[in-house]
């Protein structure tokens, strides 16, 4: 804000001796106040918009097998734990769920807000169906109309077959297990999390790696619109990466040469 105002002074000064400096670096100060609170709005609205959609969709996909099981209920209730959220956010999440279950709810509507409201930015959907996929997997198996319902979410947010992939790899390897918890990652699934094969070079195993870990940065996804109460999560699924990406060095390093 500093440099503005010296910079709207300086135009001003230019403009209008000492009374223009004043104008000049009081309408800078102006602009830069109203730009800000533009972009908190923004900001505050889409991780708004997140967590409703977050707890609607779950809503929708836990009564596709045309049942709500106790497991999935005890998962959204664990998510509000887990989350942080206060009493009046947790009326919200129940509200959500409860009209994610509803039979008119349009799920396609739901789906295209949320990108909009995300910019399509394709690492905040990824969390988003990293935490739809753990809610359907609660009971320790997934109906088949379940799994079909989560494709069907996946691919109306734009996600790749390969992006899939990769968030069911995560969760197979303890993407949703409490911190300090051990992966349970197969090296298959390791490249699947990296989004390379396994004929890739060293060197190309570490570029993704790298490029996933800045791209999932808990910071970089919050500024994006990750809400605060979800930074948990993003951290857990940087650890999933880095785990990832040791199984594979670990593994390379042990062949012989």
């Amino acid at each position: 804000m500093l440099i503005a105002i010296i910079i709207g002074g300086v135009l001003g000064y230019l403009i209008g001796d000492f009374l223009g400096m004043l104008i000049g670096a009081g309408l800078a100060y102006w602009l830069v106040r109203r730009l800000r609170r533009s972009l908190l709005g923004k900001l505050v609205q889409t991780q708004r918009q997140f967590l409703d959609s977050t707890f609607a969709v779950m809503g929708c996909l836990c009564k596709a097998d045309g049942q709500v099981t106790q497991d999935e209920l005890e998962v959204s209730r664990k998510l509000w734990e887990r989350l942080r959220l206060n009493e009046t956010q947790r009326e919200r999440a129940r509200a959500s769920f409860t009209r994610g279950k509803s039979s008119d709810f349009d799920l396609d509507a739901e789906l295209e807000t949320l990108r909009q409201v995300t910019k399509g930015q394709r690492v905040l959907l990824q969390m988003f169906l990293q935490v739809q996929l753990a809610a359907i997997t609660a009971d320790g198996a997934v109906h088949p109309a379940e799994h079909e319902m989560f494709l069907r979410i996946a691919r109306g947010l734009g996600c790749s077959e390969a992006e899939i992939q990769q968030i069911e790899a995560m969760l197979r390897g303890g993407g949703a297990q409490a911190p300090g918890a051990t992966s349970g990652l197969s090296l298959e699934d390791a490249y699947r999390v990296l989004g390379v094969d396994a004929s890739a070079s060293d060197a190309e195993v570490k570029r993704a790696y790298r490029r996933l870990m800045s791209q999932n940065h808990p910071d970089k996804l919050a500024g994006k619109g990750l809400p605060e109460n979800m930074r948990e999560m993003a951290e857990q699924r940087t650890r999933e990466i880095g785990n990832a990406y040791d199984l594979i060095k670990k593994t390379r390093d042990h062949q012989p040469a």
